[in-house]
Protein backbone atom coordinates (compact mmCIF):
# COMPACT_ATOMS: atom_id res chain seq x y z
CA UNK A 1 0.00 0.00 0.00
CA UNK A 2 2.67 2.44 0.94
CA UNK A 3 4.75 1.51 -2.16
CA UNK A 4 1.64 3.01 -3.86
CA UNK A 5 1.57 5.80 -2.25
CA UNK A 6 4.73 6.96 -3.95
CA UNK A 7 3.74 5.87 -7.64
CA UNK A 8 0.27 7.70 -6.69
CA UNK A 9 2.74 10.93 -5.81
CA UNK A 10 5.03 10.10 -9.23
CA UNK A 11 2.11 10.05 -11.53
CA UNK A 12 0.26 13.15 -10.53
CA UNK A 13 3.13 15.16 -11.26
CA UNK A 14 1.97 17.45 -14.75
CA UNK A 15 5.19 17.38 -15.90
CA UNK A 16 8.88 15.73 -15.58
CA UNK A 17 11.57 18.11 -13.48
CA UNK A 18 14.71 18.42 -15.66
CA UNK A 19 16.83 16.74 -13.63
CA UNK A 20 20.84 16.41 -13.10
CA UNK A 21 22.86 15.24 -11.21
CA UNK A 22 26.73 14.05 -10.97
CA UNK A 23 29.24 12.53 -7.96
CA UNK A 24 30.24 15.42 -5.98
CA UNK A 25 28.71 18.18 -8.16
CA UNK A 26 26.39 20.61 -7.21
CA UNK A 27 22.55 20.29 -8.30
CA UNK A 28 21.89 24.08 -7.94
CA UNK A 29 23.72 24.66 -11.35
CA UNK A 30 20.59 23.39 -12.90
CA UNK A 31 19.10 26.28 -12.06
CA UNK A 32 21.11 29.44 -13.82
CA UNK A 33 19.29 29.13 -17.09
CA UNK A 34 15.47 28.43 -15.41
CA UNK A 35 15.63 31.60 -12.97
CA UNK A 36 16.34 33.57 -15.89
CA UNK A 37 12.39 33.89 -16.32
CA UNK A 38 10.91 36.57 -14.42
CA UNK A 39 8.33 35.53 -11.64
CA UNK A 40 4.46 37.34 -12.26
CA UNK A 41 1.86 36.26 -9.78
CA UNK A 42 -1.08 34.73 -11.70
CA UNK A 43 -4.34 36.31 -11.41
CA UNK A 44 -5.57 36.63 -7.74
CA UNK A 45 -8.11 34.23 -7.05
CA UNK A 46 -10.93 34.23 -3.67
CA UNK A 47 -9.40 32.67 -0.71
CA UNK A 48 -12.33 30.71 -0.46
CA UNK A 49 -11.82 27.02 -3.03
CA UNK A 50 -14.53 27.06 -5.21
CA UNK A 51 -16.89 23.65 -5.56
CA UNK A 52 -15.04 22.71 -8.64
CA UNK A 53 -11.57 23.32 -7.53
CA UNK A 54 -11.78 20.49 -5.07
CA UNK A 55 -13.44 18.48 -7.54
CA UNK A 56 -10.50 18.54 -9.68
CA UNK A 57 -7.98 18.32 -6.87
CA UNK A 58 -9.80 15.44 -6.09
CA UNK A 59 -9.06 13.47 -9.22
CA UNK A 60 -5.49 14.45 -8.89
CA UNK A 61 -5.36 17.78 -11.00
CA UNK A 62 -4.06 21.32 -9.66
CA UNK A 63 -6.73 24.02 -9.75
CA UNK A 64 -5.24 27.97 -10.05
CA UNK A 65 -2.47 28.72 -7.45
CA UNK A 66 -1.25 32.24 -5.96
CA UNK A 67 2.53 31.66 -7.94
CA UNK A 68 3.36 30.21 -11.63
CA UNK A 69 3.84 26.45 -11.46
CA UNK A 70 6.87 26.00 -13.19
CA UNK A 71 8.33 28.54 -10.45
CA UNK A 72 7.26 26.35 -7.71
CA UNK A 73 8.32 23.22 -9.05
CA UNK A 74 12.06 24.88 -9.03
CA UNK A 75 11.56 26.13 -5.97
CA UNK A 76 10.86 22.66 -4.52
CA UNK A 77 14.21 21.38 -6.56
CA UNK A 78 15.83 24.32 -4.85
CA UNK A 79 14.26 23.63 -1.43
CA UNK A 80 15.52 19.54 -1.87
CA UNK A 81 19.12 20.18 -3.36
CA UNK A 82 19.35 22.17 0.50
CA UNK A 83 18.35 18.89 1.96
CA UNK A 84 20.98 16.70 0.40
CA UNK A 85 23.94 19.54 -0.11
CA UNK A 86 23.73 21.72 2.42
CA UNK A 87 23.80 19.46 4.89
CA UNK A 88 27.25 18.07 6.93
CA UNK A 89 26.70 14.15 6.86
CA UNK A 90 29.95 12.96 8.04
CA UNK A 91 29.28 14.70 11.06
CA UNK A 92 26.11 13.38 11.48
CA UNK A 93 27.22 9.52 10.59
CA UNK A 94 30.35 10.33 13.70
CA UNK A 95 28.21 11.67 15.85
CA UNK A 96 25.72 9.37 15.56
CA UNK A 97 27.46 6.26 15.19
CA UNK A 98 25.71 5.44 11.89
CA UNK A 99 27.51 3.40 8.85
CA UNK A 100 28.70 5.31 5.60
CA UNK A 101 26.05 3.97 3.35
CA UNK A 102 23.51 4.85 1.02
CA UNK A 103 20.90 4.17 3.62
CA UNK A 104 22.37 5.81 6.21
CA UNK A 105 22.47 9.52 3.93
CA UNK A 106 18.91 8.34 3.16
CA UNK A 107 18.06 8.79 6.73
CA UNK A 108 19.56 11.64 7.17
CA UNK A 109 18.59 13.13 3.51
CA UNK A 110 14.46 12.17 4.64
CA UNK A 111 14.70 13.79 8.08
CA UNK A 112 15.34 16.92 6.59
CA UNK A 113 13.25 16.82 4.03
CA UNK A 114 10.71 15.80 6.56
CA UNK A 115 11.44 19.53 8.19
CA UNK A 116 10.63 21.21 5.23
CA UNK A 117 7.60 19.24 4.48
CA UNK A 118 5.94 20.25 7.81
CA UNK A 119 7.19 24.18 7.09
CA UNK A 120 6.04 24.34 3.83
CA UNK A 121 2.73 22.31 4.44
CA UNK A 122 1.49 25.68 6.53
CA UNK A 123 1.52 27.81 2.92
CA UNK A 124 -1.83 26.46 1.63
CA UNK A 125 -2.65 24.60 -1.16
CA UNK A 126 0.93 26.21 -2.68
CA UNK A 127 2.63 24.31 -0.22
CA UNK A 128 0.82 21.39 -0.66
CA UNK A 129 1.71 21.69 -4.43
CA UNK A 130 5.76 21.97 -3.34
CA UNK A 131 5.32 19.70 -1.32
CA UNK A 132 4.58 16.63 -4.17
CA UNK A 133 7.59 18.31 -6.08
CA UNK A 134 10.35 17.76 -3.13
CA UNK A 135 9.68 14.21 -2.63
CA UNK A 136 9.64 13.42 -6.74
CA UNK A 137 12.71 15.10 -6.57
CA UNK A 138 13.90 12.95 -3.36
CA UNK A 139 12.96 9.88 -5.30
CA UNK A 140 14.66 11.02 -8.64
CA UNK A 141 17.57 11.64 -6.38
CA UNK A 142 17.81 8.38 -4.77
CA UNK A 143 17.36 6.11 -7.71
CA UNK A 144 20.22 8.18 -9.38
CA UNK A 145 22.15 7.89 -6.64
CA UNK A 146 21.37 4.28 -6.21
CA UNK A 147 22.69 3.44 -10.51
CA UNK A 148 25.66 5.66 -10.21
CA UNK A 149 26.65 3.08 -7.36
CA UNK A 150 26.15 0.45 -9.58
CA UNK A 151 23.07 -1.29 -7.66
CA UNK A 152 21.79 -3.76 -10.26
CA UNK A 153 17.90 -2.88 -11.13
CA UNK A 154 16.40 -6.03 -9.01
CA UNK A 155 17.85 -4.90 -6.07
CA UNK A 156 17.70 -1.47 -6.96
CA UNK A 157 13.78 -1.87 -7.23
CA UNK A 158 13.87 -4.15 -3.81
CA UNK A 159 15.96 -1.44 -2.36
CA UNK A 160 13.63 1.30 -3.36
CA UNK A 161 10.48 -0.21 -1.94
CA UNK A 162 11.98 -0.62 1.32
CA UNK A 163 13.20 3.20 1.83
CA UNK A 164 9.20 4.06 0.67
CA UNK A 165 7.97 2.36 3.44
CA UNK A 166 10.60 3.89 5.60
CA UNK A 167 9.89 7.49 4.59
CA UNK A 168 6.25 7.31 5.44
CA UNK A 169 6.30 5.55 8.38
CA UNK A 170 8.84 7.99 9.37
CA UNK A 171 6.33 10.80 8.22
CA UNK A 172 3.80 9.16 10.71
CA UNK A 173 6.64 8.66 13.26
CA UNK A 174 8.33 12.49 13.17
CA UNK A 175 5.34 14.24 12.67
CA UNK A 176 3.30 12.22 16.16
CA UNK A 177 7.01 13.04 17.65
CA UNK A 178 7.46 16.70 16.98
CA UNK A 179 3.67 17.61 18.08
CA UNK A 180 4.28 15.72 21.72
CA UNK A 181 7.19 15.82 23.84
CA UNK A 182 10.61 14.94 24.04
CA UNK A 183 10.23 11.25 24.56
CA UNK A 184 7.92 10.89 21.77
CA UNK A 185 10.64 12.52 19.29
CA UNK A 186 13.07 10.00 20.81
CA UNK A 187 11.57 7.52 20.26
CA UNK A 188 10.17 8.62 16.36
CA UNK A 189 14.54 9.18 16.02
CA UNK A 190 15.68 5.73 17.56
CA UNK A 191 12.99 4.06 15.35
CA UNK A 192 13.85 5.70 12.09
CA UNK A 193 17.07 7.20 12.07
CA UNK A 194 18.91 4.84 14.54
CA UNK A 195 16.82 2.31 13.46
CA UNK A 196 16.31 0.72 16.41
CA UNK A 197 20.43 0.53 17.35
CA UNK A 198 21.22 3.37 19.62
CA UNK A 199 22.49 2.38 23.00
CA UNK A 200 23.81 6.14 23.85
CA UNK A 201 21.00 8.28 24.93
CA UNK A 202 23.29 11.29 24.36
CA UNK A 203 23.12 10.74 21.16
CA UNK A 204 19.27 10.64 21.24
CA UNK A 205 19.46 13.65 23.08
CA UNK A 206 21.28 15.82 20.53
CA UNK A 207 18.54 14.88 17.68
CA UNK A 208 16.00 15.80 19.90
CA UNK A 209 17.42 19.48 20.35
CA UNK A 210 18.97 19.25 16.40
CA UNK A 211 15.03 18.29 15.61
CA UNK A 212 13.72 21.34 17.81
CA UNK A 213 15.60 24.12 16.74
CA UNK A 214 15.49 23.64 12.94
CA UNK A 215 11.78 23.02 12.89
CA UNK A 216 11.60 27.14 15.10
CA UNK A 217 14.24 28.11 12.66
CA UNK A 218 12.44 27.10 9.62
CA UNK A 219 9.12 28.13 11.10
CA UNK A 220 10.76 31.68 11.31
CA UNK A 221 11.09 31.80 7.60
CA UNK A 222 8.82 33.82 5.46
CA UNK A 223 6.32 31.83 3.63
CA UNK A 224 6.55 33.59 0.33
CA UNK A 225 10.29 33.60 0.08
CA UNK A 226 10.10 29.24 0.86
CA UNK A 227 7.57 29.54 -1.91
CA UNK A 228 9.46 31.41 -4.75
CA UNK A 229 13.07 30.35 -3.78
CA UNK A 230 13.05 27.03 -1.61
CA UNK A 231 16.23 28.92 0.06
CA UNK A 232 16.81 27.08 3.50
CA UNK A 233 20.10 27.40 5.14
CA UNK A 234 20.61 24.91 7.99
CA UNK A 235 21.48 25.22 11.67
CA UNK A 236 24.92 23.25 12.53
CA UNK A 237 24.39 19.83 14.27
CA UNK A 238 26.39 21.22 17.10
CA UNK A 239 25.38 25.08 17.97
CA UNK A 240 27.90 27.41 19.09
CA UNK A 241 26.09 30.18 19.31
CA UNK A 242 22.59 28.98 20.83
CA UNK A 243 21.66 32.63 20.67
CA UNK A 244 22.28 33.07 17.08
CA UNK A 245 19.06 30.80 15.99
CA UNK A 246 17.22 33.82 17.43
CA UNK A 247 18.29 35.78 14.20
CA UNK A 248 16.71 34.59 10.98
CA UNK A 249 19.07 35.53 7.75
CA UNK A 250 16.79 37.63 5.22
CA UNK A 251 16.95 36.15 2.04
CA UNK A 252 19.36 37.59 -1.05
CA UNK A 253 17.47 38.19 -4.46
CA UNK A 254 19.06 38.46 -7.38
CA UNK A 255 18.75 40.77 -10.47
CA UNK A 256 15.45 38.46 -11.94
CA UNK A 257 13.87 38.78 -8.78
CA UNK A 258 14.68 35.42 -7.21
Amino acid sequence: EKYLIRCVLNLQVAGPLLYHIKTGSSLLSLHSQLFNVKETPQTAMEEEVGAFTKLIEAMGFTGPLKYNKWKIKIAALRMYTCCVERINYDEFFEKCSLPDTLNSWFLVAQLHVWICLVRIRQEGREGKYMCRYIVHSMWEDVEQRSKIMGIDAIHRKESMRAMTETFYAAIFGYDEGILSDDGVLAAALWRNMFNRQCEDPRQLELMVEYVRKQMQFIDALDGEDLLLTGEVNWRPLLEDNAQSILKVPTPTYNDAGL
